[in-house]
């Protein structure tokens, strides 16, 4: 490992176009080895530093710096064990999202496959019997669904009965094609959620697809943060 030429602060931090002060906390929170001084008490820099702080930012990259700050401590302390598992859980992360993003789409497919339910001609909000028979469920679900927060329906006036407008009859459909396809109910939630804000399948499913598009670009990214890493750890003699 040939770290033996010398570097001044003030160079490290211009090779990454950061503050010398960055650099003096990289080094405080272990995203870089730790420097010796000289006597005069000048913190003395070398290659290595220079690899690491390449590194540190490649994998800032991908991972954030919150798990960059905590991987490359463990690398310095030679908690390799520790550094790995955090890595290991960057990656779970995006699985268990691409997963969630995956469901959600099919979610969507469902809805749009499904036919439109709408009010009666000249009817504003129908009751809950109406909406049960319309969307082809039992009314105590109705009810569960409201509960779970499902569904919004407003209150007649007089008498308080439950009365459903276009919106939440679009809603207690989109519950009901969602639940016989199986998915659970925080999709169901994410899924009204989306037609709430946007008011448009179409709008939700191209947006799906637009973070389907950053999930695969913060993989990639994730994938190179840990080749740079698996290269500082052979610079090291960490690894072979």
């Amino acid at each position: 490992m040939a770290a033996s030429r010398r570097l001044r602060a003030v160079d490290l931090a211009a090779s990454a176009g950061i503050s010398v002060q960055q650099v003096r906390n990289y080094v405080d929170s272990g995203v870089l080895p730790p420097a010796e001084r000289t006597p005069a008490g000048y913190r003395v820099f070398t290659a290595e530093h220079a690899e690491a702080l390449t590194v540190a930012r490649r994998m800032a990259e991908g991972h954030g710096w919150a798990r960059t700050r905590e991987v490359m401590a463990a690398v310095h302390t030679g908690d390799l064990a520790s550094a790995l598992a955090a890595i290991d859980r960057g990656h779970a992360e995006l699985d268990r999202e691409r997963a969630e993003i995956s469901r959600a789409l099919g979610a969507f497919e469902t809805v749009l496959a499904g036919p439109a339910v709408t009010l009666p001609a000249r009817r504003r909000a129908v009751r809950i019997g109406a909406v049960a028979d319309l969307v082809g469920v039992r009314t105590p679900l109705l009810r569960l669904w409201e509960r779970r927060g499902l569904l919004r329906p407003g209150r007649e006036r007089g008498t308080s009965y439950r009365v459903y407008d276009d919106t939440e009859l679009r809603a207690a459909q989109v519950v009901a094609l969602l639940r016989r396809g199986g998915y659970p109910f925080d999709i169901v939630a994410s899924v009204l959620d989306e037609l709430r804000t946007t008011g448009s399948p179409q709008r939700v499913r191209a947006e799906l697809a637009r973070r389907e598009q950053d999930l695969r670009r913060r993989g990639l990214a994730r994938l190179a943060a840990s080749a740079a890493l698996h290269g500082y750890l052979r610079y090291r003699g960490l690894v072979r």
